[in-house]
């Protein structure tokens, strides 16, 4: 090669060295690189189909490479376990055997992720608070003092605009309590089920499994873990350390969910205006 052409072939090279660098490997090779890992989160938005076709995808690969200890879901309460449950277990006993409810969370929409596991020989088992004890989470005021002033305050927030500015000042407190009482179930439940040389996997919402204020939080110290987000379109600019990996898909129409909430509580607030106006 012709001597004045070696600078330009030198910063060619090292051009496609950058380009090769800088663009991020696949989720199955990411997870191949924590194959030693004893626990990871997924976290996800609820109504993306493509979140839990990720989630299932997650739970299939590790299972066929015999790395996957259990699987841990927010969708079921602690007292649900498929444990004891035969491979072939049909649908209607695994979710007996998870106590399922389907009104909260459609079964089909997680029936892949669940199955996958079961099919596997892999228990499944619930990590959401019970009903039963949301009551006395509301109320127990050492939740408060959890986290710090900044990661309390990010969890009273997410309860206030989660909840469209619609909720009462008074109850961000007592709803961001279970937020972290289901955190510290779903924790426990996870360590419970770590074996050596494998992996569990972590299902929920991706509010539960922030970093520095979710599940991560309640962990024992000294526990291995990683999180991975799935989001609908481009990483949120102020995603900041909240997760490991990010994992893109394809963006969702935009909707307006806090409208419907907004015109059930809209008449009655017209109607109490109108009873006031009318009284003498």
């Amino acid at each position: 090669m012709p001597r004045h052409l070696l600078p330009l072939a030198l910063a060619l090279t090292l051009a496609a060295c950058a380009s090769r660098t800088a663009t991020p490997q696949d989720w199955p090779a990411q997870l191949q690189q924590w194959s030693a890992v004893p626990l990871l989160m997924l976290g996800e938005q609820h109504d993306a189909a493509a979140h839990q076709d990720w989630q299932q995808a997650t739970v299939k690969q590790l299972a066929d490479q015999q790395r996957l200890a259990a699987l841990v879901i927010e969708m079921a309460p602690s007292t649900g376990s498929t444990a004891t449950l035969a491979r072939d277990a049909g649908e209607a006993e695994v979710q007996q055997a998870l106590h399922w409810q389907d009104a909260a969370w459609p079964w089909q929409r997680y029936r892949e992720v669940v199955m996958s596991a079961v099919r596997a020989g892999v228990p499944v088992l619930g990590g959401n608070l019970p009903r039963a004890q949301m009551a006395a989470a509301m109320a127990d005021t050492s939740y408060d003092t959890h986290l710090d002033a900044a990661g309390w305050q990010r969890q009273m927030d997410a309860i206030r605009s989660g909840h469209c500015d619609l909720l009462p000042q008074s109850q961000w407190a007592p709803m961001a309590r279970i937020q972290l009482a289901r955190d510290a179930s779903m924790a426990r439940a996870a360590e419970s089920a770590i074996r050596h040389g494998r992996t569990v996997v972590l299902v929920a919402g991706r509010g539960h499994v922030l970093q520095d204020i979710g599940i991560a939080s309640w962990l024992t110290k000294g526990v291995d873990f990683r999180i991975a987000i799935a989001h609908p379109g481009p990483r949120p600019r102020d995603a900041g350390a909240d997760a490991h990996w990010w994992e893109s898909t394809e963006a969702l129409p935009e909707q307006d969910h806090c409208a419907a909430l907004r015109q059930r509580f809209q008449p009655k607030a017209s109607s109490t205006a109108d009873s006031a106006r009318q009284r003498p």
